[in-house]
């Protein structure tokens, strides 16, 4: 008999020679940690990052198209402040009311990848 346990990670597409910009916006600008890609997955491009207790790999893709329904959601805690830093970084969003119980985003990567994010009401 099997079970799931979790979800270990979650990819996103980039295109080829995007790595700085992954950085600059995952790490820079939303603060995730850098995750150093095991040796032998390094030559294929990317960049891995850790969010709380969640990975999130961006993996080179080419021919590239950006995932515009299909996105990662990631829970955070005080979404006013978030809401507030990615205006002074200059990231849109756009506000959804529509998950009951949840205050919610949606953004995209530099890459033009959706993101939600998300923080429930209590």
């Amino acid at each position: 008999m099997f079970s799931f346990k979790r979800i270990d990670h979650v990819q996103l597409a980039a295109p080829k020679g995007s790595e700085e910009m992954a950085r600059a916006f995952y790490n820079g600008i939303l603060g995730f940690s850098e995750v150093e890609k095991p040796e032998v997955l390094r030559a294929r491009g990317g960049v891995w990052f850790m969010a709380g207790e969640n990975q999130l790999h961006i993996g080179i893709e080419e021919p590239f198209i950006p995932a515009k329904k299909a996105h990662a959601a990631f829970e955070v805690q005080t979404l006013e402040e978030l809401k507030k830093h990615l205006t002074q970084h200059d990231i849109s969003f756009v506000e959804d009311d529509l998950l009951p119980g949840a205050n919610r985003i949606y953004a995209e990567d530099p890459f033009g990848n959706r993101i939600e994010l998300l923080e429930w009401k209590k």
